[in-house]
């Protein structure tokens, strides 16, 4: 090679780091080049000599950048070229020859065996621009590229190898390179392995991002991608939703998978991720449906899920034109109303959801609704006629899975047309008259479901604003339900009941003849004829036992004093009272009369069902008196021990409720003391007697109750164990008791494994600790003295238990980080004094106690990570103490821990004495100057053999932000300090000199050759 064609090699890295260079044009003359050559040898290697000036850079510098792009779109110019003059050739053979061409061209076979030589490089600079290469190099290949399968091998090793890197940007763009690399249609797929792992175990989220970018789909695949949508980082998490909308197609998820989906992320904690899912999958599903939101209503199963139905539908709403949304799609007639006939699921709920959301708009929305909503007489009548038509199963009918299925589907279809009532305008008084009486009457109506009951009460008080004439109405329907106007009717008609002897007579008649014909069937062995004849009779028996029945309960009428579906639905309407009612408004007359002639007696019912709605009316209306709650606490305290599981979770609800509203007064004559600070041995030991634990209760009932509530915490009933958890965080929270021990029961019941399935118990305690400890300063005290009891807990815990799997350093670093000073919203006013002072006071008490324990390594990383205060006296203490620890403890890792507190505060000392030197001299103008003009100078070194001093920790953790994805090598630039917004020709001069360039590097290896 010559001289001109090293120059030109050259002069082509100096352009292609110019941003504004054409590298097309770069490629071209180099190319053309490189194919007048006969021995392209010292081509190659000039070539690499270059491009390692570039891959010895890690920072992503625009120069580099540039020379890289250039780099690979020069040798993938080679490829294309021979993709090129395969397409124009016509024959097979030739097509062949083309391909085995390409293959095997040697700068590109080159340039992948320089690049698998140096991907084992010390450098991780060096491994970064290996892998962002081979990427850029296979991406720039055609769809239907190939390459040899020894290089194909070779690239897919060293990736699998690359993507465990330490440092992430390698891994990324080892993941990135590896994208035409797998195939997913094999289960065994390597790449696809190494992906998944991914997925669920780096620690990087920008490499988990790379991952979700880049994979994919497949049914094993599908499953993973699904997962990164519970990520704890939001990035993962918004693409993870967005790779969904654009490479899954809607009908390859199930039904629960699409429900999941939509239900987490329209309620994700991030706007950017709901967003997401609002503007890139809703719409990718609905393109797919050929944007027809009712069809989609099918596909997400709007029957079980009619809540997340309508976050959907509002969502769609949000971005849909007014005329798109006034599209006929829910079959309206001139009425504004949907037919009966027409009624389905998926129109009535997505008519409910239009009104509702053009209601939400307010006066702007009052034009709209008047066109896809009637007047409030009109749909009173609409809705009346429609819940006559629901069904009242028998038993029998029960158990036919059609008959069934239509009840349900009326059901449902009922309660989306009764929340409508909330839609409409009931300003008028004849209206809102007619829509009270419709509703009266469906209440006091037998035939009306159950699970109806709740809903129209709800609609029927919230028409009423005045709590007495909702008493007043409550009390009048549930005495017409219990005891109806007995109607003056005539006698028993004898021609009907003939009619009906004679129809059992026609059915037993006919049952014979069948099963004559059976016998004669069976005899001439006609059996296919046989099998008719039994389904038959199978049949008429059915008849006749629906017309037995029907005469048995016509003569027997229902007992509606006693009857449990009677007293069921009596008692859902006065739960739904009382939960309407203000908590101001006392139980009056009307409501004494209710709670001892219909609750206080379904209290001792046989069903369940009736004993659980009475339950929770007896604690709601305790709620309104406290002579209520006084009488029948106890009451609800044997319940909340020895019903049923459901039964017990609403009477302990019951008890919180009621003790958050009235405290522990309500059960002792004497007030309840305020709570004061536990005393503490000299040497920082905690007095464990419970009559002297933080927040002593007035009275043994008090107790008695929390020892109960302690028990359920022990018990092997979850929901029952998730609910007191629950109430003993509210209780502790809104200062009702303050227990330690509590406190420690609670932590330990957190990090349980036996509770790790138990997400909401989990979820609560999680969010309780950060409030209950930022609340106040006592709280914090509470959170300090529970400290030493969870520690000795998780060490002493036998090795059957669970808790012997809890590191017990991961619950020390909980305890710490509640307790630190930062953390309080309203910080105290005496800074001098904070709660780790006393824990570190404890803490070396306790290594005292026994210096060979196990713990007291633990006990000596904890000194480390308090945040001892500014108070002398506190500090002599400590510093006494230390002292005496470091001749009693023998283990060296536990020592050198102890010694590095021990210096930090001395250091600290010696800061504060020359503090207090400096602010006694004279003040001088020109130090602000000098420090201004040289920083560096100010700052102090320490002398040889002295330690630095540690800089004291925040409130919370440092963020890693060393680990980003620009910027994963560790380098961690420090703050700058406050200064003067520079001018936009300050910065370009800035930029401008400390922009890379590669020409000075390559000109200074130039001359040394």
């Amino acid at each position: 090679m010559t001289a001109d064609s090293e120059m030109e090699i050259k002069e082509a890295f100096n352009r292609a780091q110019k941003g504004h260079n054409n590298k097309a044009k770069l490629v071209a003359v180099l190319k053309n080049r490189y194919n007048t050559l006969e021995d392209k040898t010292l081509f190659h290697e000039k070539f690499i000599h270059y491009l390692k000036y570039a891959m010895i850079v890690y920072k992503r510098e625009p120069a580099v950048e540039n020379v890289i792009e250039f780099v690979a779109k020069f040798a993938s110019s080679f490829q294309s070229s021979s993709k090129n003059d395969k397409e124009g050739e016509q024959q097979q053979e030739e097509e062949e020859e083309d391909e085995e061409e390409e293959d095997d061209h040697p700068f590109l076979t080159f340039i992948f065996n320089f690049l698998l030589e140096s991907h084992k490089a010390n450098s991780h600079a060096v491994r970064f621009r290996v892998c962002q290469l081979i990427n850029k190099l296979l991406g720039s290949m055609s769809e239907n590229a190939q390459i040899d399968d020894d290089l194909f091998d070779n690239l897919h090793q060293a990736m699998l190898i690359r993507v465990t890197d330490k440092f992430p940007n390698v891994r990324i763009q080892a993941a990135l390179a590896m994208t035409r690399l797998q195939q997913p249609q094999d289960p065994d797929c390597p790449t696809v392995s190494a992906y998944m792992l991914i997925l669920d175990n780096d620690s990087n989220a920008e490499v988990r991002r790379a991952v979700l970018s880049c994979i994919a789909m497949s049914p094993i695949t599908l499953v993973k991608v699904l997962k990164r949508t519970r990520d704890v980082k939001e990035s993962v998490r918004k693409l993870a939703y967005q790779v969904l909308a654009d490479k899954v197609h809607v009908k390859a998820l199930s039904i629960a998978q699409r429900v999941t989906l939509l239900e987490e992320g329209l309620h994700d904690t991030s706007e950017a991720v709901r967003e997401a899912v609002k503007t890139r999958l809703l719409p990718s599903w609905l393109k797919h449906l050929d944007g027809d939101v009712v069809l989609l209503l099918p596909r997400l199963d709007v029957e079980n899920c009619s809540e997340t139905a309508l976050e959907v539908l509002k969502a769609i709403f949000t971005n849909m034109p007014e005329e798109e949304m006034l599209k006929d799609r829910v079959q309206l007639g001139t009425s504004k109303l949907i037919p009966g006939d027409a009624l389905s699921c998926e129109n009535v709920i997505y008519w409910r959801a239009l009104c509702e959301f053009v209601r939400a708009k307010g006066d702007e929305g009052e034009e709209m609704l008047e066109k896809i909503l009637p007047d409030a007489a009109t749909y009173a009548d609409y809705l009346q006629g429609f819940l006559r038509t629901v069904p009242v199963l028998s038993e029998a009918q029960r158990a036919e899975f059609t008959s069934l299925e239509t009840a349900m589907r009326k059901e449902f279809i009922s309660q989306q047309l009764i929340h409508l009532v909330g839609c409409l305008d009931t300003n008028e008084e004849g209206g809102r008259k007619r829509v009270l009486a419709v509703l009266q009457e469906l209440l006091c109506r037998p035939q009306t479901p159950a699970s109806l009951v709740s809903l129209l009460t709800e609609k029927l008080l919230s028409l009423i604003p005045d709590d007495n004439r909702r008493i007043q109405m409550v009390a009048e329907i549930i005495s017409d339900v219990r005891e109806p106007i007995a109607e003056a009717g005539p006698p028993l008609d004898e021609a009907q009941e003939r009619r009906k002897q004679i129809k059992l007579a026609e059915v037993k008649v006919r049952i014979l003849e069948a099963r004559q014909a059976l016998d004669d069937c069976i005899a001439a062995q006609e059996f296919s004829n046989a099998a008719q004849f039994k389904d038959s009779i199978t049949e008429l028996e059915n008849q006749r036992n629906l017309v037995l029945q029907e005469a048995a309960e016509g003569s027997q009428p229902i007992d509606r004093e006693s009857d449990p579906d009677t007293l069921l639905r009596c008692l859902t309407m006065c739960a739904e009272l009382l939960k309407q009612m203000n908590i101001k408004t006392r139980i009056g007359p009307t409501l004494s009369a209710i709670v001892s002639s219909l609750i206080v007696p379904c209290i001792a019912n046989a069903h369940p069902a009736v004993r659980n709605m009475a339950v929770v009316c007896l604690g709601t209306s305790a709620l309104h008196s406290k002579e209520l709650a006084k009488a029948h606490m106890v009451l609800l305290l044997q319940i909340a021990q020895l019903d049923e599981v459901k039964i017990r979770i609403s009477a302990l609800r019951s008890i919180i409720d009621l003790l958050l509203l009235f405290s522990f007064q309500l059960l002792s004559e004497k007030p309840v003391t305020q709570a004061t600070p536990a005393s503490h041995s000299p040497g920082g030991q905690e007095e464990e007697e419970p009559t002297e634990e933080k927040g002593d209760l007035a009275g043994d009932t008090a107790q008695s109750i929390l020892q109960l509530l302690s028990e359920f915490l022990d018990g092997e009933v979850s929901d029952l164990r998730t609910e007191t958890a629950q109430g003993l965080a509210k209780l502790m929270y809104m200062d009702r008791f303050s227990s330690a021990k509590m406190f420690s029961r609670l932590v330990l019941l957190w990090y349980n494994p036996v509770t790790e399935g138990d997400t909401s118990l989990r979820h609560c305690l999680g969010v309780f600790f950060q409030l209950y400890a930022r609340e106040s300063r006592a709280h914090q005290e509470v959170v300090g003295e529970s400290f030493l009891p969870t520690v000795r807990t998780l060490m002493n815990a036998p090795a059957t238990s669970p808790l012997a799997e809890v590191d017990p350093s991961n619950v020390v670093e909980l305890l710490v980080e509640l307790t630190r000073p930062g953390t309080l919203i309203k910080p105290s006013a005496n800074h001098e004094v904070c709660v780790h002072d006393s824990m570190a006071l404890r803490v070396c008490g306790e290594i005292l106690k026994d210096q060979t324990a196990p713990e007291v390594r633990l006990y000596a990383k904890t000194l480390n990570n308090l945040e001892v205060s500014a108070n002398e006296g506190t500090r002599q203490e400590l510093h006494a103490l230390l002292l005496e620890v470091t001749q009693v403890v023998k283990d060296r890792i536990s020592l050198r821990a102890v010694e590095k507190v021990i210096d930090r505060l001395v250091d600290s000392k010696e800061q504060a004495e020359q503090h207090t030197e400096t602010a006694l001299q004279p003040l001088d103008i020109n130090a602000d100057e000098f420090v201004a003009e040289d920083p560096s100078k100010s700052v102090k070194k320490p002398k040889r053999g002295q330690k630095k001093t540690p800089a004291p920790k925040s409130g919370r953790k440092g963020s890693r932000r060393a680990e980003s994805s620009e910027e994963s090598d560790g380098e961690n630039v420090p703050e700058s300090l406050p200064r003067a917004r520079p001018s936009r020709r300050a910065k370009t001069a800035a930029l401008e000199r400390y922009k890379l360039d590669l020409n000075p590097l390559i000109d200074q290896e130039a001359n040394t050759s």
